[in-house]
């Protein structure tokens, strides 16, 4: 998505060579009108799959599921990284860390909202290490759903994520993929290339 790389190249400021910070446009101040886009290329790609459900993990994919909802006209879940006192029902839940935090929360979805009649697409904001999306894979198959693959906004394709993910048999597909990155210098996989691999 060249709108997408393009904000990345202008707005993202690169602390490291793994750490990349959108917090002007995707994750504390959002563009809407830029996620509307990503829920529709979401749908774009997916095209076909008859998705039932649109599900993330709070709170930066929240944003990014919706807009996927609401081009898909299906609703969207996201998983909570505490239980709240309301949530009182079974629950699917898995263990997943955060690379962003240093912290490993138990996510839970409520088992009314997600079952075997669902086929669900899973979107987040970021792909690195992979570990919040592989919480999620298995949350949708303790739940007998089918999965109809990964959406996600940004992917650092230099890190283990995707690997993880296509290890278990789950289509990924990323807006943005970075080859590599450092302070003032960002380095996209672009549609070429990915056509070759």
């Amino acid at each position: 998505m060249k709108e997408l790389q393009e904000r990345i190249r202008q707005e993202g400021l690169i602390l490291s060579d793994t750490v990349l910070k959108v917090d002007s446009f995707l994750n504390h101040q959002v563009d809407t009108k830029l996620a509307l886009a990503i829920g529709q290329e979401f749908k774009r790609i997916f095209a076909g799959k008859t998705i039932t459900k649109v599900l993330t993990i709070e709170a930066s994919g929240i944003q990014f599921a919706m807009a996927a909802g609401i081009a898909l006209d299906v609703p969207f879940v996201y998983a909570k990284k505490k239980k709240a006192v309301t949530l009182s029902e079974s629950v699917y839940s898995a263990p997943v860390h955060s690379f962003t935090r240093q912290e490993t929360y138990q996510v839970s979805i409520s088992q009314k909202y997600l079952g075997p009649d669902d086929n669900v697409l899973i979107v987040d904001d970021f792909l690195a290490t992979g570990a919040a999306l592989v919480g999620l894979v298995d949350i949708v198959r303790e739940s007998g759903a089918t999965l109809a693959g990964v959406g996600c906004v940004i992917e650092k394709s230099f890190q283990e994520g995707r690997g993880l993910l296509e290890a278990k048999g789950v289509q990924v597909h990323s807006l943005a993929r970075i080859a590599s990155m450092s302070p003032g210098h960002v380095d996209f996989i672009e549609d070429e290339e990915l056509a070759r691999v």
